[in-house]
C-alpha cells in the first residue's frame, strides 16, 4: 500500500489524538488504560518534529522525534492499518531527516514493536525501567 507522508499540521490534531489513544489501548495491555487521555498526544509531541501518514487524506499514523538528539519518542499507527507498511514508511521518512546514531526507547512488553525495530536493523544498546515498565534503548547507526 502507498502512504502519503506529510509534515504535521494542526488540522491533523483531532484524528491523531484519537489514533494515539486507541493505539496505546491496544498495544499497552499491561497498563491501566483509564489513565490515557486524548490530550496525551499534545503532551508527547510538544516541541518535536512530527510526520503524519495519510491514507486518502486521513491520518493513519505518526512519528515524532527530538531533532537535537536524533531521538524518536513516538511511532504509532492506527490499529486497523497496522502491519500494512505505514510504520515503515514513517520510520524511513523520519530517518531521512535525522542524523546518526538515531535512538529510541521501546517497552520490552511491546514485543511486536521490538520485533519491528530489530527487523529494520535497530540494535538493543541498553535496558532500563520507566513508569510504564522495562524498556530497551535501541539505536541505528
Amino acid at each position: 500500500m502507498s502512504w502519503t507522508i506529510v509534515d504535521y499540521a494542526a488540522v491533523h490534531t483531532p484524528a491523531l489524538r484519537q489514533l494515539y489513544w486507541q493505539a496505546r489501548r491496544q498495544a499497552f495491555t499491561w497498563l491501566d488504560a483509564a489513565g490515557f487521555q486524548l490530550s496525551d498526544f499534545d503532551t508527547v509531541t510538544q516541541g518535536e518534529t512530527v510526520l503524519v501518514a495519510l491514507q486518502q487524506k486521513v491520518p493513519v499514523g505518526f512519528i515524532a522525534w527530538w531533532p537535537p538528539d536524533n531521538f524518536i519518542h513516538s511511532l504509532f499507527v492506527a490499529p486497523d492499518v497496522a502491519g500494512r507498511g505505514a510504520g515503515t514508511a514513517l520510520l524511513r521518512a523520519a530517518l531521512a531527516r535525522m542524523g546518526r546514531p538515531a535512538t529510541l526507547k521501546c517497552l520490552q512488553q511491546n514485543a511486536p514493536a521490538v520485533a519491528f525495530y530489530r527487523a529494520r536493523g535497530w540494535t538493543i544498546r541498553e535496558e532500563g525501567k520507566s513508569a510504564e515498565g522495562a524498556y530497551f534503548l535501541l539505536s541505528l547507526e
